[in-house]
């Protein structure tokens, strides 16, 4: 009963003029970030957080909620179209929705993409509903001890679940971790690794920080790629409605990959790229027709297209609840509820009703507002890959450089966006994701805090942590996770007979 009041008053909340217009503007900045080849969500929402600034708490987290969700319907489009996935999480789509758009057959492929995405995002968001409120609940028992384990269980998932090898993943959350202690001590209020920088005193920022590593980063590989010009496959009206057959091949799909994508999506790691490979990978597991795959298959739409718009819903569970983030997008919302005085954890829900309520309810509404835009409007979006390289580019510059500066009015901000563009760039060249320094940036603080309170509370005695059942079944599973994961790697380097 308090779920359906909960929700009444979050469309009481959702539905008022400024808090529509937010969710439209977010839906629809989403799609056309999602359709740019490698903005992705994360720059996308780095760039536009400064717009937020003026903006109340609720409609600012309901337009970048929106960016979001809005992103993984967008990246379907150049995908399908083009061949050129908009993100990272479109990469599986690409590979039969572009065969499909060879075939004369891009619109179907777009209208189930769109629609799956729509069902996926209404499950996720049941999902949020019932698992968020009952977690919020659980995580009050929390003490430092429960929350210092979940954070450093959150950051091994993640260097076991990144594409990069563990050294180099660990050695990236260590920089993530370094960087979080510049700036006053909370405890002892003095200066650390400051190196007499008045500004540094303050800490340094996260949206710089991602601004730089994926903002700047890729206007450095825009520029290094040259221009290029997009060739833009003609999608009517009439053509975006799926033969009877598409349909019935893609309605177990979109439902397979809705629930798959939801329960990845609370796993750390990057969830909307994992959940679209083993939605391909189980749609192709139990297709009686494998051999389709990758000459044009729905189900390689549906399914993947499904998971990671519901991994979207499944990763904002953990931010919501217990105020941790384990994906730089959800790591940007979390930053985005501390700058408008928002605390998100456990309490959120009591404390700020209007705005866990408002966005629940608005991802309803942005979920009907993409369905909405991006089947009549898939032209518009797709037109926008017209812009030279070198005019797109320009303009990404520009947005960090303005979004920046107008955070704390610090020239520093900007070199350290600068700094962190040339690293970025470096990485990619490299090939290493950036994900686990990012997300070891912003559970940083919280890592210190709780681990000072756990050994302040036992008298410095480490074994403290090991006495609560808590923390002990977190790390019970963060061990099997971690044999698994070494078990997985012998056996790729033991040679085959």
């Amino acid at each position: 009963m308090e779920i359906a009041q909960g929700l009444l008053h979050g469309f009481s909340v959702a539905l008022t003029a400024e808090n529509m217009l937010a969710c439209f503007l977010g839906v629809a900045l989403g799609s056309l970030v999602g359709v740019l080849p490698g903005i992705g969500p994360n720059a996308g929402m780095a760039l536009l957080i400064p717009l937020t600034f003026t903006m109340p708490p609720t409609a600012a987290i309901i337009m970048l909620a929106g960016i979001y969700y809005g992103s993984m319907y967008g990246g379907s489009t150049s995908a399908i179209l083009l061949n050129v996935p908009g993100e990272a999480a479109s990469v599986m789509t690409a590979v039969d929705g572009y065969q499909l758009a060879k075939q004369g057959r891009p619109g179907p492929a777009l209208a189930i993409a769109a629609i799956g995405s729509f069902v996926a995002g209404t499950i996720g968001i049941v999902g949020i509903v019932l698992l968020g409120t009952w977690l919020a609940e659980f995580a009050l028992r929390f003490g430092p001890p429960e929350y210092f384990v979940l954070a450093m269980a959150g950051l091994i998932f993640l260097c076991g679940l990144s594409h990069n090898s563990l050294r180099v993943a660990f050695a990236m959350v260590a920089i993530g971790l370094a960087i979080s202690t510049v700036g006053i001590d909370p405890i002892t209020g003095t200066q650390r690794f400051t190196l007499g920088f008045t500004g540094l005193a303050q800490g340094i920022d996260l949206v710089p920080v991602i601004m730089g590593l994926y903002g700047i980063a890729e206007t450095l590989s825009m520029a290094e790629q040259g221009l290029k010009k997009a060739r833009i496959t003609k999608v009517r009206l009439r053509d975006l409605v799926p033969s009877w057959l598409e349909t019935k091949l893609s309605f177990w799909p979109v439902i397979r990959g809705s629930f798959l994508g939801f329960l990845i999506g609370l796993i750390p790691g990057p969830a909307t790229v994992l959940s679209s490979f083993l939605s391909y990978r189980l749609e192709k597991r139990l297709s009686r027709t494998p051999e389709r795959f990758g000459h044009g298959a729905i189900e390689g739409v549906a399914g993947p297209e499904s998971a990671n718009n519901s991994a979207t819903a499944g990763a904002m569970v953990p931010m919501f609840s217990l105020g941790i983030a384990f994906s730089p997008a959800t790591a940007m919302l979390l930053a985005a509820l501390v700058i408008h005085g928002v605390q998100p954890g456990p309490l959120m829900i009591m404390q700020s009703p209007d705005v866990f309520w408002g966005v629940i309810a608005s991802m309803y509404i942005g979920n009907v507002l993409l369905l909405l835009l991006n089947l009549p409007l898939v032209h518009v979006f797709v037109s926008i890959l017209k812009l030279p390289q070198h005019v797109l580019a320009a303009l990404i510059i520009l947005l960090c450089l303005i979004g920046v500066f107008t955070l704390n009015n610090s020239m520093l901000d900007i070199w350290i966006m600068v700094a962190m563009g040339g690293v970025g760039y470096l990485l990619r060249k490299l090939k290493i994701d950036p994900s686990p320094l990012v997300i070891a940036l912003v559970l940083g603080p919280m890592i210190e805090k709780t681990l000072r309170q756990s050994l302040f509370l036992a008298a410095g005695d480490w074994a403290y942590l090991l006495n609560r059942p808590v923390s002990i079944t977190i790390i019970a599973i963060v061990a099997a996770f971690l044999a698994l994961n070494f078990l997985l790697r012998m056996k790729q380097h033991i040679p085959k007979e």
